[in-house]
């Protein structure tokens, strides 16, 4: 099958990206769905840093690459043995496809699924190789085995999870990851309870995922960080009790929450940002941690006795520690009910061929989710 994607071939800081246009829409080759896989009409795909991440080479993956793994659409054919979806239904994508049969998955943490880790480590899918091929022939790899800023996408069915028809794709298409890693590290891996008191550091989409899952959770008070006043404010409306600049959080958080609030949620992808998270957290606190900084970061200038002689412990967490078939359908279920707006994330919707220039209003931050809208947006239903 012919199609466009937007494909990135060297990473490149030349900002603005609107101007270096290091992503290009080529007219790219994809293969048929084998056995467990499955092809998606692309509806909406959403701009995440973790995009940025691979663009910048914070984030070292295998080149070329088809980009976007945050997206929605609707199921236009199955491979052999594909029991999960059918043709027709509407399926939000996830990012990291689980086995199901590996150490972590019999534990209840497909997010850490090794084999969807050596998959999405060398732009093939869960079940075979790379199946996309640019006009020259050669391999283009998939990232995190989806590539969703295209007209089509061919994924593991472990990768798509059903949603109801009635969501609307740009809402649906921030379910996949900004709302899996932020509200579930909020509740799945701090294990929020009603009362605690949360801090979410970085506001953009995970962040203020974040606060969306402590409002769902029951927290208070809520407390939102980010030097841009348009997150802050924001941040009060999703749910968030206060707001506070960087350079004021810590005090500011002392003292509204005595020695520091209950649970940190770390949601810049830095290592200073870390060590300042774990300073605001009360004793006997949990930070969590869902940024993800550059692989060379280090952690300086943390106390080694915060951790026995405070009882404060850091933790990470990958997507949530989400089990996206429960967890989907419990946060659209959030959003019908009017408890996680999660359209309030959506800053605006532009073309694939503006996606260049759309990054540049994420790097810049201007722009929370972005959704990217493909020539196939329309014949998939809405």
């Amino acid at each position: 099958m012919r199609m466009r994607a937007a494909v990135l071939r060297a990473t490149s800081q030349a900002r603005p990206y609107g101007t270096s246009r290091p992503v290009a829409i080529e007219d790219v080759e994809l293969g048929e769905p084998r056995a467990g896989e499955v092809l998606v009409r692309i509806a909406a795909a959403s701009l995440c840093h973790s995009d940025l991440s691979v663009v910048n080479g914070d984030r070292v993956r295998p080149l070329p690459m088809a980009l976007g793994h945050e997206a929605v659409g609707v199921v236009e054919a199955v491979g052999p043995g594909v029991d999960r979806v059918a043709p027709g239904e509407h399926v939000a994508l996830v990012f990291v496809p689980s086995c199901g049969h590996c150490v972590r998955c019999d534990e209840g943490r497909p997010a850490l699924c090794s084999a969807a880790a050596a998959a999405n480590g060398s732009g093939g899918l869960l079940h075979g190789p790379a199946l996309l091929r640019d006009a020259d022939g050669a391999v283009v790899h998939h990232q995190l085995g989806v590539s969703a800023f295209a007209e089509f996408a061919v994924v593991a069915q472990e990768s798509v999870v059903p949603i109801p028809r009635d969501v609307p794709f740009e809402v649906a298409s921030m379910f996949g990851c900004a709302v899996l890693t932020g509200a579930g590290a909020v509740i799945n891996t701090a294990a929020v309870r009603p009362g605690q008191s949360v801090a979410v550091f970085g506001l953009g989409g995970v962040g203020l995922s974040a606060v969306l899952g402590a409002r769902a959770a029951g927290a208070y008070p809520i407390v939102a960080v980010d030097p841009v006043p348009a997150k802050r404010d924001l941040a009060l409306r999703l749910g968030a009790s206060h707001a506070y600049h960087p350079e004021e959080a810590v005090g500011a958080i002392g003292d509204l929450v005595g020695d520091g609030p209950d649970v940190v949620i770390e949601a810049v992808g830095s290592a200073g940002v870390i060590a300042d998270c774990l300073a605001a957290v009360g004793r006997g606190g949990r930070v969590v941690s869902v940024g993800l900084p550059a692989p060379g970061r280090r952690l300086h200038a943390v106390p080694a006795l915060a951790f026995a002689g405070e009882g404060k412990s850091l933790i990470g967490s990958y997507m949530g520690d989400a089990v996206p078939r429960r967890d989907i359908p419990r946060y659209l279920a959030l959003w019908r009910a009017g408890q996680m707006p999660v359209e309030l994330l959506h800053t605006g919707t532009v073309e694939l061929d503006d996606l260049n220039g759309a990054m540049e209003a994420l790097a810049s931050g201007e722009a929370i989710r972005q959704v990217i809208r493909t020539g196939a947006a329309v014949a998939a239903g809405r």
